[in-house]
């Protein structure tokens, strides 16, 4: 991906800059010393220069993890592309380490190849403990043998020049060092600084400008590597930001006015930053004392007539599920936000997964159909939300967004929304409610009833968690209770008849179909589009309704020799001890469409606790083709 054409840069002796279409680039650390927020800086300005941009967060699962450790490492994963970007792409292509241990945490994790450039702060040479200076050494000499190009950079020596404690500077020095690299100019970056450390004062601006100027020379006098990602600029007036600010962005744009939420990584994000902003168009955050008070909180406000939302994860979630079934129940609308981490029980609680499907679903008492629907990207995260509220008043539902960790640190370039009226709520009907017509009309062909409202002359009614009848009042009676569910169900089917096939990303038949969902997209297509060019017959799938599904997957899943789902959960793989055709567990999203289909969808999944690389996809899916007749 390097034109063959290089120039002689004039920042420093034989300098040569690489044009090159795409780069990824890693920031690592131990926790504390600011390389989340540098890699975050970093993307912000490429995007702003006009770069495609997809980051990843790497976060130690500890709050306080031991430093120069493995399980320590923090920082962020930047990939930058002429074009737009929608994933994070295979190994690095360059590794900025301050300190060597850390570095060891993104081989475990495949994140590098031979030929990555890693750059190392060289200062652990000069420690006064022999045991970190023979560490040192050692983790050098290895990683010459694995073949990457090794720089020392004296990144602690250079901030001792500005800064008395280097753990506060380093990351600005760095991004300085990978502006110069990158062949960014200077300028805008000032302003960025200035802007981010202003609140703090003249002199911590100045302190932050000299250090990123000094990393900027120091890299253009020393580091020979210089690449260039060209910038083919949007016409569209562009917004960078993760998927936790759009949700929230994404309920203000909708009307949401309440938010009820304890805090649980990694969702809390979403809600701090809706607390910041929110009160500018009359909304709140309530942070409520555990997660079953958020929801029941947030039911209460709906009730009263302003659908509110709740933002959770995995465990939280699971507190949830008794008030779930309530609101759906008393078919009061609620939007929940369930950004997704590896579980069971407390799991990887900084970690990407897609394990909560099932449990979206199914975990409640009974029959409690809900309307799930997953963003695949950082742009849909905000316009869900719209649709979430949408939905949960017209079919008086729950719905239940299905977010992850990596749409929520990751950071993105999209079409700024040019925000509609049509989006938000409507005013509450104050209107004389009929006092012929029940609080639960349901009507026999769709299982739609209007909401009365608190407020509402004659609107008074009874809500119950009970069963109940189109009064309201507590009715035990087997038709009653039939009808009742038949109608709770019927609602899921009307959307459903109201929803579009899904598009097909490639030919609309052939040998292999890869179905995902939620944000695997972008490394999904990617591997499909590595095989196509091929000549190689795959297409893909990409599934936005989970529940009710969108219409018509039956017919397309049997236009292909194989089906295949590719999710971030986990499933039994065959030929392990023991797993045969019937001991065999699939993964969630399979597990519904064989169901749902009736068509012998195969599973490939893993739980890594990292985006799945595009490149381990297209492995599998060639594996696939080679399979006789797509059998194991």
């Amino acid at each position: 991906m390097h034109s063959a054409v290089a120039e002689t840069s004039s920042t420093g002796p034989a300098r040569v800059v690489q044009t090159v279409e795409e780069h990824i680039v890693e920031i690592v650390s131990d926790s504390g010393e600011g390389a989340q927020t540098c890699g975050q800086m970093f993307a912000d300005i490429c995007a702003r220069n006009g770069n495609g941009v997809w980051t990843v967060e790497i976060i130690p699962a500890e709050i306080e993890p031991p430093s120069r450790s493995r399980a320590g490492a923090s920082g962020n994963r930047i990939r930058l592309g002429s074009k737009p970007v929608n994933n994070s792409g295979d190994s690095a292509d360059l590794v900025v380490a301050l300190n060597e241990q850390v570095l060891y945490s993104r081989i475990d994790a495949g994140a590098l190849r031979p030929g990555t450039l890693v750059l190392v702060d060289s200062s652990w040479a000069h420690h006064p403990d022999d045991e970190i200076r023979t560490r040192y050494a050692a983790a050098l000499e290895d990683f010459r043998a694995r073949g990457y190009r090794l720089i020392e950079v004296p990144i602690e020596q250079e901030c001792l020049k500005h800064a008395d404690d280097p753990r506060k500077g380093k990351n600005v020095w760095v991004l300085g060092l990978l502006c110069s690299v990158y062949c960014l100019e200077q300028n805008p970056v000032h302003d960025n600084i200035a802007k981010r450390f202003a609140k703090k004062g003249e002199a911590v601006v100045r302190k932050n400008l000299d250090l990123f100027d000094d990393g900027y020379r120091w890299a253009a006098q020393n580091v020979e590597y210089c690449f260039r990602v060209p910038a083919r600029k949007d016409p569209r007036t562009m917004v960078v930001m993760n998927g936790n600010q759009a949700l929230a962005l994404g309920a203000m744009a909708a009307g949401i006015e309440v938010c009820s939420m304890y805090p649980i990584t990694p969702a809390t994000s979403a809600s701090h930053f809706l607390a910041s902003v929110f009160e500018q168009v009359g909304g709140f955050v309530h942070q409520a004392e555990d997660e079953i008070a958020a929801i029941g909180f947030a039911i209460g406000c709906s009730y009263a007539g302003k659908t509110a939302l709740t933002i959770t994860s995995g465990p939280g979630f699971a507190l949830k599920t008794e008030f779930l079934g309530f609101a759906v129940m008393t078919e009061t609308p609620l939007v929940v936000v369930v950004v997704q981490r590896g579980g069971p029980s407390t799991g990887l609680p900084t970690k990407i997964e897609q394990g909560d499907l099932l449990a979206a679903l199914y975990a409640s008492p009974g029959d409690c159909p809900k309307i799930v629907i997953a963003p695949a990207t950082i742009e849909e995260c905000f316009h869900f939300m719209i649709t979430a509220r949408q939905l949960a008043e017209d079919f008086r539902s729950p719905v239940i967004v299905l977010s992850d960790a990596n749409l929520a640190t990751g950071q993105q370039p999209f079409p700024k929304p040019q925000l509609s009226e049509a989006w938000l709520a409507p005013p509450i009907d104050q209107s004389r409610w009929d006092p012929d017509v029940p609080p639960f009309a349901w009507d026999e062909q769709t299982g739609l009833s209007r909401r009365p409202q608190p407020g509402q002359l004659g609107g008074e009614y009874v809500l119950t968690g009970l069963a109940h009848g189109e009064d309201g009042r507590v009715a035990y009676e087997s038709a009653v209770n039939q009808r009742a569910m038949r109608m709770r169900s019927r609602k899921l089917a009307v959307l459903q008849n109201a929803l579009k096939p899904p598009q097909i990303h490639g030919d609309a038949s052939g040998d292999l179909l890869a179905v995902g969902w939620g944000s695997t997209l972008g490394t999904i297509e990617e591997a499909v589009d590595r095989l196509r060019a091929e000549g190689r017959r795959v297409s893909s799938v990409h599934l936005r309704f989970l529940s009710p599904f969108e219409p018509g997957l039956r017919a397309i899943f049997q236009r292909f020799r194989q089906v295949l789902t590719v999710e971030v959960n986990y499933s039994d793989q065959p030929g392990d001890p023991y797993i045969n055709s019937e001991s065999r567990r699939y993964s969630q999203l399979a597990l519904l469409l064989r169901s749902h289909t009736l068509v012998d969808v195969d599973c490939w999944s893993r739980v890594p606790g990292s985006p799945i690389p595009p490149g381990v996809i297209e492995e599998e899916l060639r594996r696939r083709l080679s399979l006789p007749g797509g059998m194991e």
